[in-house]
């Protein structure tokens, strides 16, 4: 009984860790470090430097138009602002839309291999010293290409990861819990930053120093943050910045977001395996803590953990007794899996209730790691999937 006390109690702790303790840890540290030296000011460099957006799509006929308009309207010089599409694959009108716009360079190859492998081939023809990464489904807040320039103002910063942010609707059903997701990443990541260096960016929305590009493999999953670790790994920061943001609707029901949250789940279990060597705290340092905090338990054994409480309590609250701190605990998690259990049965009749919304979102997250673990292992090298289907508004 001993051992299953000990693994309970580990179980408990790296849990409440990876979801709030690390939080607060990170909050801690950030006021400690920002009392100590205050965050220099920085200004926008002159002359501006070229800059490249580059919009990866796949058959985005429908979205082509809007995001041109959104394109068009950022205020940055156009002069120093070169647009390229890769749209390799594409077999709707992608690629005739996009000929009703002579700024645009749109770089076409038949043959379908994924977002990496399509990454890989655009940028041998990017120049300019500043690349910026966006999805052709989101739209960027007007500011956001000077927002983040801003931040490759210091030297140090190799990669900036723009926010991203989930639109409302009317009529949400539990993929309201995305929302509320990235609400509470944007703050760890923000957090993060200011301590030392964001880990990793979102592909909606982040940009690189063009030189410190490194091919991927055309397998690659989660091209966004491995590419941004492995600038990070380089000695240079990832800078967060909040106020060059993505808007991107939520997916169009739990099925389509199931699908999305298999593949960043199967796509974080082979970023750590790749990423092997951040895990060595004494050779990186902080980023090792914040990168195993941040990422790789969340990815790999808190869910495993998580799991294993519920079990692993009703044995000891069977020893010790309902009145015990083991009965309490355990009917708090019987609570909390009722709440979500709740908030799976409203989804499928389609009623709204974000007060069980949220612990369903939470299970669902981390239902799905398994369910990625599951893909990985019958993976075949291939980095293309189905697209993720969204709302429309």
């Amino acid at each position: 009984m001993t051992s299953i006390v000990i693994i309970f109690w580990i179980g408990i702790i790296t849990v409440f860790y990876t979801y709030i303790g690390y939080g607060i840890l990170l909050y801690i540290m950030v006021k400690i470090k920002e009392y100590i030296k205050k965050p220099q000011v920085k200004i926008l460099p002159d002359p501006l430097p070229k800059v490249t957006l580059l919009i990866a799509a796949y058959n985005e006929q429908d979205i082509v138009v809007p995001k041109m308009e959104n394109t068009l309207a950022l205020d940055y010089p156009s002069d120093l602002l070169k647009i390229v599409w890769v749209t390799d694959g594409s077999t709707d009108s992608t690629n005739e839309l996009l000929k009703a716009y002579p700024q645009v360079e749109t770089l076409f190859d038949t043959p379908r291999q994924g977002k990496s492998a399509a990454i890989n081939r655009a940028m041998v023809f990017i120049t300019t010293p500043i690349v910026i990464f966006t999805d052709a489904n989101t739209m960027l807040c007007r500011e956001a290409i000077k927002e983040m320039v801003l931040q490759f103002v210091d030297p140090k910063v190799g990669c900036v990861a723009g926010e991203k942010r989930v639109s409302s609707h009317a009529n949400q059903d539990a993929t309201s819990g995305e929302g509320i997701y990235w609400k509470y990443e944007s703050t760890l990541k923000a957090l993060d930053y200011r301590l030392y260096s964001a880990v990793g960016a979102a592909g909606e929305l982040f940009a690189i120093r063009t030189l410190l590009y490194m091919k991927l493999p055309n397998n690659t999953l989660l091209d966004d943050f491995v590419m941004s670790m492995s600038i990070a790994q380089k000695g240079y920061k990832i800078a967060y910045c909040k106020t060059a943001y993505a808007i991107e609707s939520s997916s169009q029901d739990i099925t389509q977001e199931t699908k999305r949250k298999i593949r960043i789940a199967a796509g974080g279990l082979q970023s750590i395996t790749r990423l092997s060597s951040l895990l060595n705290i004494f050779r990186y340092g902080i980023l090792s803590f914040q990168y195993i905090s941040h990422r790789v338990i969340r990815w790999s054994i808190t869910p495993l953990l998580l799991f294993s409480l519920l079990p692993l309590n009703i044995m000891l609250a069977w020893s010790y007794g309902l009145s015990s701190i083991y009965g309490i605990i355990l009917l708090l998690q019987l609570f909390f899996y009722i709440i979500g259990t709740a908030g799976y049965i409203l989804n499928k009749r389609e009623i709204k209730n974000k007060i069980f919304f949220v612990p369903y979102y939470f299970l669902f997250m981390n239902v799905c790691v398994f369910k990625g673990f599951l893909y990985l292992k019958k993976y075949h090298g291939s980095g293309i999937w189905d697209k993720a289907l969204r709302k429309n508004g």
